[in-house]
């Protein structure tokens, strides 16, 4: 939540698609990529809220945004889409890291975007991505011969 709350109208590379996260986890900068509709919801708030420093302010605009307000935005939008299940905002980071894994992005790339120092904290979303396992190719079934007929597959 921090991460996003301290966002800066300037963190934005539209040129290059990059967020910059500075001291995100471990009080470390990194950069993370930028979605082209992310991009574009992105500029259609800055019309409409024109935010000077903080890409989300808070009440007083020298302030950004505080935990208890996402909090708040996050319960909204569960409603508003009809959610039941319990939603944070750390439920979209832990669905994030998921849904990469599930296209098959690499868990070290992962790593890095989600900004963990350590690749165990990164493995633990691995329990959830079950399509994931599911869906990885045994090296016995690469072999290209029916072990129990001793024969090429037909």
């Amino acid at each position: 939540m921090s991460e996003v709350a301290n966002l800066k109208v300037s963190d934005i590379d539209s040129g290059r698609m990059m967020l910059r996260v500075e001291q995100g986890k471990g009080q470390r900068d990194r950069e993370v990529m930028l979605s082209p509709q992310l991009l574009q919801l992105l500029r259609e708030w800055w019309k409409a809220a024109r935010p000077q420093v903080w890409l989300f302010p808070g009440q007083n605009p020298i302030n950004p945004v505080t935990a208890r307000q996402l909090n708040r935005a996050v319960t909204v939008a569960k409603d508003l889409a009809g959610i039941s299940k319990r939603v944070s905002p750390h439920t979209l980071r832990h669905s994030f890291a998921t849904h990469l894994l599930e296209q098959g992005v690499d868990i070290r790339v992962i790593q890095v975007l989600l900004g963990h120092a350590k690749l165990e904290t990164t493995a633990l979303y691995t329990r959830v991505a079950v399509s994931t396992v599911r869906d990885i190719k045994s090296p016995l079934d690469r072999l290209g011969v029916d072990l129990v007929s001793r024969s090429p597959p037909a």
